[in-house]
């Protein structure tokens, strides 16, 4: 069993690398969408929303997220653009999102890259 460690660990910091950095939206696209009307959504705490955000973002804490589906809105075929700082939580989120039927959940990833 000893021998397989490396190997295990091996595997999940791949598994992990590749849920951090693939699937995560074109930031031009996800740009586009927002500019067409989706809904653009900053997951992250109340004190980074406060120090900046996007323009237009709707502020709910990931933590939150769950109880407050309403300030996402019904409409779950509208798209949405989620981020966060650094990737991680709008990850959570957008599979969240998409375990509550919400069909068009686009995940930005750390706020940084939204083009300028």
């Amino acid at each position: 069993m000893s021998s397989m460690l490396p190997w295990i660990f091996g595997f999940l910091l791949a598994f992990l690398l590749f849920r951090r950095f693939v699937g995560k939206a074109d930031p031009a696209a996800a740009r586009q969408l927002v500019a067409e009307g989706a809904l653009l959504l900053d997951v992250r705490s109340g004190g980074e929303f406060a120090s900046g955000h996007l323009p237009g973002a709707v502020h709910v804490p990931l933590a939150e997220l769950s109880g407050r589906l309403r300030d996402v809105g019904s409409d779950k075929a509208r798209p949405i653009v989620v981020y966060c700082a650094s990737g991680i939580r709008s990850a959570t989120a957008a599979s969240q999102l998409r375990g509550a039927g919400y069909g068009a959940v686009h995940d930005l990833g750390a706020m940084s890259r939204w083009p300028s």
